[in-house]
């Protein structure tokens, strides 16, 4: 199909592969389908337009909207009962409480004329949250077809793999197929797609070059890149709308982009602006950093334990070793801060910097701060090197090949102190400075 092929770019093979597994609108198709690849893959635009393309009944639910069973199953039975009905006139609302219920009224929904002798297809989107509703939903959805004996097609879209679905007691396979991460040669394709009809699409496209360039990699999603793409583009056309470049001065271009685009780079998915705001700050050439309430880490918002690791990290920091046993232990005795005084500790270690730690201190106070057990395992140290790679840590090696990985913690006492503030935790009494 030509206009599906203009529409849908860089997904020739999943979508080739969908047709075959939908085949003609009499035929029945697989009874399940499970889509899975990350975030703006293409896997909920490319299933929505194939099936508005091919005009075929579908009926498209997320499940992050639709949060419980009832919900769920309601608005599934709802949404079909507007597409058999003639001409959308259906003013009745069905009510259903159970996956026995939801089976019989498809059944009774799926009679109509217009539904007739052709699949329809449910696309329950974000369908990793099904994983926390009722046991027999999942398996429901998988073996559809079978217990309503109608030409129906469920597709889940999610972003983690089947393994992590599949129930311990068994359940239908569905068909699996897997979007893979766009590559940059993919990316600089489809958002060239997207040239303004003003400028020449070669112009267009050597802008999208410049902007992979700088962030490609830190940033592969398609939305994002999408955004950035939109936001930065009147700064980068800014020479050639003044007359002082032509088109093809991509030197003069760069220059007077690569500024902007480095101030971007530091605010990637936080969203701690407004596009407006962001276009002023542009226009009036402000330092991002001035604007009231916006820092490059203030809002960034961590899984619960990487606060404590981050937490736990500063202490480790800040604290020399030594103290650990009057701030972390329980039955530690009387110790007087007199005793830890020594002439080179006079001054604050605040004003010194961080100090670099090992990994064991960093686990060993982490435990001692939550409230709840935690194990070490693989999710842990997973978040650790998260924080490396943010930069809230750093790794500054090993002292001998006997010892293990040291870290230094590079965020500030306020960042730290907000970071705290979320989770209760009243940091400055575990300080030794503020003794």
């Amino acid at each position: 199909m030509p206009h599906l092929e203009n529409t849908v770019l860089c997904r020739e093979s999943q979508v080739s592969i969908l047709q075959s597994l939908f085949g003609e609108r009499h035929h029945f198709s697989f009874p399940s389908i499970f889509i899975y690849g990350h975030t703006a893959s293409g896997k909920t635009y490319v299933t929505q337009t194939l099936l508005r393309t091919l005009e075929l009944p579908h009926v498209f639910v997320n499940c992050v909207e639709c949060f419980s069973l009832r919900l769920l199953l309601e608005q599934i039975l709802n949404k079909l009962n507007h597409l058999s009905s003639s001409e959308g006139n259906c003013s009745t609302q069905i009510t259903c409480e159970t996956f026995n219920d939801f089976v019989r009224l498809f059944k009774q929904v799926t009679k109509a004329e217009s539904l007739k002798d052709q699949t329809v297809y449910i696309v329950l989107d974000k369908a990793e949250y099904l994983r926390d509703m009722e046991a027999n939903l999942l398996p429901g959805f998988l073996r559809l077809q079978e217990l309503t004996d109608r030409n129906v097609t469920v597709l889940f879209l999610s972003e983690i793999v089947w393994e992590k679905f599949r129930p311990n007691t068994g359940c239908f396979e569905p068909f699996v197929l897997y979007f893979p991460d766009y590559s940059i040669g993919n990316l600089q394709k489809i958002l060239s797609h997207d040239h303004p009809p003003e400028y020449s699409a070669d112009f267009y496209a050597a802008y999208i070059n410049i902007l992979l360039g700088v962030f490609y990699t830190v940033c592969r999603d398609l939305k994002e890149l999408r955004h950035l793409a939109v936001l930065n583009f009147p700064k980068y056309c800014e020479p050639v709308v003044k007359g002082e470049a032509n088109e093809r001065d991509t030197r003069k271009l760069w220059r007077n982009i690569e500024p902007h685009l480095k101030r971007a780079m530091q605010t990637v998915y936080l969203r701690e602006i407004s596009s407006s705001q962001w276009e002023k700050l542009q226009k009036d050439d402000i330092d991002p950093a001035q604007l009231k309430g916006l820092s490059a880490y203030t809002h960034v918002e961590l899984p619960y334990y990487s606060k404590f690791i981050l937490i736990a990290a500063y202490l480790a920091s800040y604290n020399p070793a030594r103290t650990d046993k009057r701030f972390f232990l329980k039955h530690h005795g009387k110790i007087k801060k007199t005793n830890f005084l020594k002439k080179h500790e006079k001054t604050s270690n605040h004003l010194l910097g961080p100090k670099p730690f090992p990994l064991d201190r960093l686990l060993a106070i982490l435990y001692s701060i939550v409230d709840s057990r935690v194990a070490p395992t693989a999710n842990i140290f997973s978040q650790i090197t998260s924080l490396v790679t943010l930069q809230l840590l750093t790794l500054v090696g090993h002292d001998d090949q006997l010892d293990g990985p040291k870290y230094k913690c590079t965020v500030s006492l306020d960042f730290i102190r907000a970071i705290a503030r979320t989770v209760n935790f009243d940091i400055i009494k575990y300080l030794y400075d503020f003794l």
